[in-house]
């Protein structure tokens, strides 16, 4: 694998000392923010008017991935006081939701794991207990969202459930685990189609787990191929694989990366924000491209020898056309990368309907896959 790695070194180089450069300059300027988007070129800031924002994380996130390939101070005391800041929405509870996985992973356990920080740890397990809280046993699946939709789940679900394996190893307490699998299964039976496509929300009865409808969700419609759930198939099943050694979960993951393949290589390596979108819509998704190659860069570490160039050559593939065509490294936009898309729905939507603009998590996903690349480089 590394030398598969190996002949892409000069340009895995390049886009960290490019990413390190940019994000050093806009955490002078944002420092413990909590961005989700640009304007006029600076990222906004989350932590006043939405504390509870799902994608507060994300810059944390990028701190720590910086603190760790640099062992800079400031990026460390920055994702830091994020964290305390999140005290307030983890205590606070009415707020929380699925989401807890993002908001926790990217803040409390990237700092257990690289400090050893024992406040940190208790924070990621008590988010932990309050995702497990949300498995509904009945009908074998982990509830989207708060209010009336009991029955709900969704794709991205996916990528929260490794908060769950990670409290199950670290407390020894194996119920964390098997609730994991138990939504991971139930989102292989019911999300994901014969042809790798996904839907991204599915309402089940909630007594039953019968599988009831299949709004279209951020995507176009029912049926539809939403980019983003696409990629938050493929790296959580490859996660969940991880985690499990189950194979079912490694093969949902190839199935969903395969169909994802057909369709990037329509588009150059740069995804529409959804697969069957109307040929005459323009709106992308860059975000959904990072967090694919994140993801199939997991799945090579998991396949023979044989198997990984497929994945990881689709990796870089991603990751190139992404600098390429959506990367902005010059210091005229605070955003690592443009073209994100929140949704696919028009509409003014708020301040969080992002069309071909800049997405936090892009960002994050991206520097995650540079630093995933470094470390297969050794």
């Amino acid at each position: 694998m590394q030398a598969i790695v190996k002949k892409h070194e000069g340009f895995i180089a390049e886009t960290w000392d490019k990413i390190v450069g940019k994000v050093t300059v806009t955490a002078n300027r944002i420092q413990d923010g909590m961005p989700y988007t640009t304007h006029d070129g600076k990222y906004d800031d989350c932590q006043e008017s939405d504390p509870s924002w799902w994608t507060n994380s994300f810059w944390s996130g990028i701190l720590w991935h910086m603190y760790k390939g640099t062992g800079v101070e400031t990026f460390k005391q920055y994702a830091g006081s994020i964290e305390a800041k999140l005290d307030q929405v983890l205590h606070q509870y009415d707020e929380l939701h699925h989401d807890v996985g993002f908001m926790w992973l990217l803040t409390s356990v990237m700092n257990h794991e690289l400090t050893g920080d024992e406040q940190a740890r208790r924070r990621a397990m008590l988010a932990a207990s309050v995702l497990s809280s949300r498995g509904n046993i009945a009908g074998g699946y982990i509830r989207a969202w708060n209010g009336n939709n009991a029955g709900w789940a969704i794709i991205d679900c996916m990528m929260n459930i490794p908060l769950l394996f990670w409290a199950s190893q670290k407390s020894g307490d194996s119920r964390f685990k098997h609730l994991a699998m138990m939504h991971a299964d139930k989102t292989m039976e019911a999300f994901v189609r014969k042809d790798g496509s996904v839907n991204h929300i599915v309402i089940f009865d909630e007594f039953t787990g019968e599988m009831l409808e299949t709004p279209g969700g951020q995507g176009v419609q029912s049926g539809s191929s939403w980019s983003r759930g696409q990629s938050w198939a493929v790296y959580g099943f490859a996660q969940a694989y991880h985690w499990t050694g189950k194979q079912e979960y490694l093969d949902a993951a190839k199935r969903v990366a395969h169909y994802t393949l057909t369709n990037l290589a329509l588009t150059g390596y740069v995804p529409l924000c959804d697969y069957r979108q109307p040929a005459d819509s323009t709106q992308l998704d860059s975000s959904a491209g990072a967090i694919t190659a994140c993801g199939l860069i997991e799945i090579a570490k998991a396949v023979p020898e044989e198997e990984q160039a497929l994945y990881l050559e689709s990796a870089m593939r991603i990751l190139k056309a992404l600098d390429e065509k959506c990367g902005v490294w010059d210091l005229s936009d605070e955003c690592l990368l443009t073209d994100g898309t929140s949704q696919y729905k028009p509409g003014d939507g708020g301040r969080y309907n992002v069309k071909n603009g800049a997405l936090i998590y892009g960002d994050f996903y991206y520097v995650e896959a540079i630093a995933k690349l470094r470390e297969l480089l050794g």
